[in-house]
């Protein structure tokens, strides 16, 4: 419950990160980019709508959530299993080196520099069903990436710091050149599209639960 009200807390303060807290079909709630909390019961809850009042906060019954699942959109199916991390072990012995993105939330993620030595403690501090998705590693030749971006659009720019963290932006024509100066000393980096259609990672699963079921949904 307090990691779900900081949640809550964190999309109504427009923190970047967003997501749908759900129990099941029993209990739901969605903050819209409104601001507008929609919270979905199985249940009546008259006396909490009359608390909600009571403090000054006007709830208004609808019949579902704008915000709910929409149940055809392609979902990622396949669990982080440990066939999933012998595909990423093969991957690091032919590679020697790649990239993991830990997307926790929807719009907030955390990158990690993976290798043979440190996939295991790595993997131990993933956050709970967080999606994950394994990129080649960042080449080195950095001035090269920056000459690449594109004049008429958004890109994201990973890129390796010289204290090992892992950093990523999404700039336009008007950011190039105060991005040159963030990635001035840069160990690589890579550029890597917004649109779903051209972001396609090596690998891609979502961490399953510690019964090994799968039931987070993205």
């Amino acid at each position: 419950m307090p990691t779900a009200l900081e949640l809550v807390r964190a999309m109504l303060r427009d923190s970047g990160a967003w997501c749908r807290l759900e129990s099941g079909d029993t209990f739901t709630v969605h903050v819209g980019w409104d601001q507008y909390v929609y919270v979905g019961s199985a249940r009546p809850c008259e006396g909490a709508v009359a608390r909600t009042h009571e403090i000054g906060l006007f709830a208004e019954p609808i019949t579902a959530s704008p915000y709910a699942a929409d149940q055809e959109e392609p979902e990622v199916t396949e669990a982080a299993d440990e066939d999933f991390w012998e595909h990423v072990r093969a991957a690091l012995a032919a590679s020697q080196a790649l990239l993991l993105e830990e997307t926790y939330v929807r719009n907030a993620s955390r990158w990690h520099h993976l290798t043979e030595d440190n996939l295991d403690t790595v993997r131990v501090a993933l956050g709970s069903r967080a999606l994950l998705a394994v990129h080649p590693g960042l080449p080195p030749e950095v001035d090269a990436v920056l000459a690449a971006l594109p004049k008429d659009e958004s890109v994201g720019v990973v890129w390796e710091a010289p204290d090992a963290t892992i950093r990523r932006v999404i700039v336009d024509e008007t950011g190039h050149q105060q991005l040159a100066g963030l990635v001035a000393g840069a160990r690589g980096a890579c550029l890597l599209p917004l649109s779903p259609d051209e972001h396609s990672p090596l690998f891609r699963a979502a961490l399953p639960d510690s019964d090994g079921v799968l039931r987070a949904r993205w």
